[in-house]
């Protein structure tokens, strides 16, 4: 079934049929492909340098790189391959997963416009507020796969490279191996859905032009600006409102106990930031003049 077909076939199921064939055609497309290639690889050349690190430097126990620098959990690494996973996410978050996210997104509805298919999609009534939606989910299905791309890659690099067993919390406290893979898989969703944000004003960026390259641009532009501005000391009575100022509290997940402020912070905004920036490209998307 085509998108059209889809469209114009109103379902109790909402758009499922709208929504498998975008699933489909965006996991299908060559630049969806190269950016989940991208991220699985961040885990294998992080895993590789600090093997590397630790074989030349005499690391002995599992120290870990020296110097300290990098994400919190990099020192951890040689001692449990689970840690390439809390490392891989860290290193990911700040930039390439929301980069990815942002591509997407941007993407979203511009592309269409760009491509000329934007019209022959809207050609069922009311169609759409089910177009716009379809294009959200099919974004937060690329946020969720992402980062499980990640967290996978990670853990295989980590099973190959290091031991795996028992790991200790922030908190100094030991887990079972099944609990902190456990922890790792929530961690991953907490991730995901701090992407949420991003994926609705990317989706906002997208109704305000046709021009696909313009809308993903611009949406990184604003992604790396917001994250300059989180780190000014001087605006930080505003950077508590910034989508990425609460990314790394996933980092709460691995204390014992679990440090749940920071994170109810983090999908709070996130869930803000999807409401203003949903209502916005669905106001911007109802009254947009389509021509394509």
């Amino acid at each position: 079934m085509s998108r059209a077909e889809a469209i114009g076939k109103p379902s109790p199921l909402w758009t499922f049929g709208l929504l498998r064939s975008e699933l489909i055609t965006t996991f299908r497309r060559w630049r969806t492909l190269a950016l989940l290639g991208v991220l699985a690889a961040v885990p294998i050349l992080v895993g590789i340098a600090v093997k590397i690190e630790t074989g030349d430097g005499g690391a002995g126990g599992g120290g870990g790189p020296q110097g300290g620098g990098g994400p919190a959990f990099i020192s951890q690494i040689t001692n449990n391959g689970l840690f390439l996973v809390f490392t891989a996410l860290a290193a990911t978050l700040p930039f390439f997963l929301p980069m990815a996210i942002g591509v997407i997104a941007g993407d979203a509805i511009a592309g269409e416009a760009n491509a000329g298919t934007l019209r022959y999609l809207l050609v069922a009534p009311a169609g759409r507020t089910r177009l716009l939606l379809t294009k959200y989910a099919t974004t937060m299905a690329f946020c969720l796969v992402a980062t499980l791309v990640v967290a996978v890659s990670a853990l295989t690099v980590g099973a190959l490279l290091f031991p795996l067993g028992e790991l200790t919390t922030i908190s100094g406290t030991r887990i079972s191996f099944a609990e902190g893979l456990g922890r790792a898989l929530l961690i991953a969703l907490v991730v995901a859905a701090s992407l949420i944000g991003v994926a609705a004003l990317g989706l906002f960026v997208s109704t305000l032009t046709n021009s696909g390259i313009a809308a993903m641009a611009t949406t990184v532009g604003l992604l790396i600006t917001v994250q300059i501005l989180d780190q000014i000391p001087q605006l930080h009575a505003i950077q508590p409102y910034f989508f990425s100022h609460y990314w790394l509290s996933f980092a709460d997940l691995m204390r014992e106990p679990v440090y749940w402020d920071d994170l109810v912070k983090n999908l709070g905004v996130q869930a803000l930031y999807a409401v203003v920036f949903g209502s916005a490209a669905w106001a911007r998307f109802a009254a947009k003049d389509v021509n394509a």
